[in-house]
């Protein structure tokens, strides 16, 4: 053995060092979001929370599992990190919201090629921003380096959203009738969906730079792509808390015909009108410049409303002025009939 190279871990690509020294820098961001009901969080080998410090009678966790997709490439042209973490939280959030579920904490899984613990904290204090948005405790996470995985300088992320809601407020999709309302909440644009069609448009067919300031966009047009995804906890929360809300729909991946059906019922069918609420530009120019069909936005994009709410007709009037109390906009798009589970745009 005598004579023979050694090798270390560090030489081998992972700085477990670094790693801890990024722990311990986290830890103070994580305790910012802190709330009722967490004993125990960053640090450990598991986190701990107190349901029953929650004083529900008889409560249902929620969970979802998200991440932000390829605008994390966006990040890395423009070497921003601080935004995509309140992409992490809202793309989980968001989900559990529809189940009349309040969120409770979130953890974060951060995986790179090689730890640049800067990139990662700025990253993580998205992450933290977005918790507080939502009003949930960032309470673990993990960090993994793993050598030659990943592009240098890239990373990816998964976020873990838990939420609870009483087992008898969960919305019921039965009661969801012909003649109900559809309210539609406005995004802040692409959210983190449809960015690969987008980057191909923008970016390749088009020839536009990241940098470049695009007059309908009214900034740069990389500004506008990582513009973070709506955490609508706040506004959801309130509406829940007064008034009966029979679907809460999150339009992600598949629009609005991929994801308003999944909260109906058989026999259901969502009639839209298409120009009841404004679209975004960065859509309009992603489809006018790509020739992209409307059938294909429809698929790919939001198009300009995060949720979707479904109420009772009598309920609208009183719902709209909760809305204007607390500043968000919304939009009549439509209503429920009698059908075939599905979309009608008109």
């Amino acid at each position: 053995m005598a004579g023979r190279k050694t090798i270390t871990y560090k030489k081998a690509g992972v700085d477990i060092s670094a790693a801890d020294h990024l722990v311990r820098r986290i830890r103070p961001i994580a305790l910012k979001t802190a709330r009722p009901g967490l004993l125990a969080g960053v640090g450990g080998f598991s986190a701990l929370f107190d349901l029953k410090s929650r004083n529900y009678r008889h409560p249902v966790l929620v969970s979802s599992t998200d991440g932000v997709g390829t605008k994390l490439k966006i990040a890395f042209m423009m070497d921003v990190h601080n935004t995509v973490g309140i992409d992490l939280v809202a793309m989980g959030v968001n989900d559990i919201l529809t189940q009349g579920a309040e969120p409770l904490f979130f953890l974060d899984y951060f995986a790179t090629g090689k730890l640049r613990p800067e990139t990662a904290l700025k990253v993580i204090r998205g992450i933290a921003a977005g918790c507080r948005i939502a009003g949930c405790a960032l309470i673990g996470g993990e960090t993994a380096e793993m050598p030659s995985f990943y592009s240098d300088g890239e990373y990816d992320l998964a976020g873990f959203a838990v939420g609870a809601v009483e087992r008898e407020k969960i919305p019921d999709p039965a009661k969801i009738v012909s003649g109900d309302i559809l309210l539609g909440l406005p995004s802040s644009g692409l959210h983190s969906n449809g960015y690969s069609l987008a980057r191909k448009v923008l970016l390749e067919m088009k020839g536009l730079k990241l940098g470049d300031r695009i007059s309908e966009l009214g900034r740069t047009l990389g500004e506008e792509l990582l513009e973070p995804t709506r955490i609508y906890a706040k506004v959801i929360r309130t509406l829940l808390q007064r008034h009966p809300i029979k679907g809460i729909a999150h339009i992600t991946g598949g629009g609005i015909p991929g994801n308003l059906p999944r909260i109906f019922p058989q026999g259901r069918r969502a009639w839209i009108r298409r120009r009841s609420w404004p679209r975004p530009a960065i859509f309009d120019l992603t489809q006018r410049f790509g020739g992209v069909s409307q059938a294909e936005m429809d698929r790919a994009f939001n198009n300009g409303l995060g949720i979707i709410l479904v109420v009772g007709k009598r309920e609208v009037e009183e719902i709209g002025r909760t809305l204007q109390k607390t500043g968000e906009k919304y939009y009549l798009i439509g209503e429920v009939r009698k059908g075939e589970r599905g979309v009608t745009f008109i």
